[in-house]
């Protein structure tokens, strides 16, 4: 793993609330409450990796880094919103949001599965991220953002690496892998965004949860950000996570598309938010 870095390394005195975009706010605070979630999954993973050493120290790191993102999107979150209350926000997102909280194996079938389904999460993230740094006025925010960008395609390509060595002996098709990323992707509007949506910027205010309108509100937050960069890459990285060429056939053309579903409907494109 690559050395992390602190939140002492972000200079938060170079905070300029006038630059806050309340929508890019709303978002970062959903985002802050998933990544420090990331107990539950690493919990998850270290019953579908029990006795790979390997595996298991990677997954503790990230959860290590996914933790930190969390703290540092939190803190960003209170200076922009001095009303915002991590703890309480974390602690309605936890009672109501749980992690394959019975799985003693994969969901995906195979530990190749699994590495797969991570990597289309850290496509995702990374893009998400990218896309925050490169569309923010905020100075601090910006900061935050590349820190964790970078992260999140570190994170990457290290699933990578462990899926291959997963892959020699799981042997899954090519079918089955685009079915898995495909799954993955289809799962961002299972309850964890749309509920950490809620948890963080809808229940202090004593409205409902409503998963799709959550859901919704959500994506079009994370979405607002995204050039066709960041779709491109966010793609292209999927191909490679599935066994197709980068700069094929299948990448332009996904690339286009998602790009048109973005732009059409402005939510529900695919690369989506964080989510684990």
């Amino acid at each position: 793993m690559q050395t992390a870095w602190t939140l002492d390394e972000i200079d938060w005195n170079a905070f300029e609330p006038r630059r806050v975009d309340p929508v890019q706010l709303a978002a970062v605070k959903a985002a802050a409450l998933v990544e420090f979630n990331a107990d539950d999954y690493v919990a998850y993973l270290e019953r579908v990796f029990a006795g790979e050493a390997e595996a298991l120290t990677l997954i503790r790191q990230w959860g290590d880094d996914e933790r930190r993102h969390g703290m540092a999107l939190a803190r960003w979150g209170a200076l922009a919103d001095p009303a915002f209350d991590f703890q309480s926000a974390m602690a309605r997102f936890r009672a109501g949001y749980r992690i394959h909280p019975d799985a003693v194996a994969s969901v995906r079938g195979s530990r190749a599965g699994e590495m797969i389904a991570r990597c289309i999460v850290e496509c995702g993230t990374s893009s998400f991220y990218s896309s925050l740094r490169d569309a923010s006025g905020e100075p601090v925010l910006r900061q935050v953002a590349a820190r964790i960008a970078r992260d999140e395609f570190h994170h990457y390509r290290l699933f990578h690496a462990l899926y291959l060595r997963y892959a020699a002996t799981d042997r899954i098709g090519l079918l089955r892998r685009l079915g898995i990323a495909l799954g993955r992707i289809s799962e961002a509007d299972d309850d964890e965004l749309a509920y950490a949506w809620w948890s963080a910027n809808l229940a202090p205010t004593g409205q409902v949860y409503d998963r799709t309108a959550c859901f919704r509100a959500q994506q079009k937050a994370a979405l607002s950000g995204y050039r066709r960069e960041h779709v491109r890459r966010a793609v292209h990285m999927i191909a490679r996570a599935v066994g197709l060429r980068p700069d094929g056939h299948f990448a332009r053309a996904a690339t286009s598309l998602a790009w048109w579903r973005l732009r059409g409907r402005g939510a529900g494109a695919s690369p989506s938010a964080p989510s684990h």
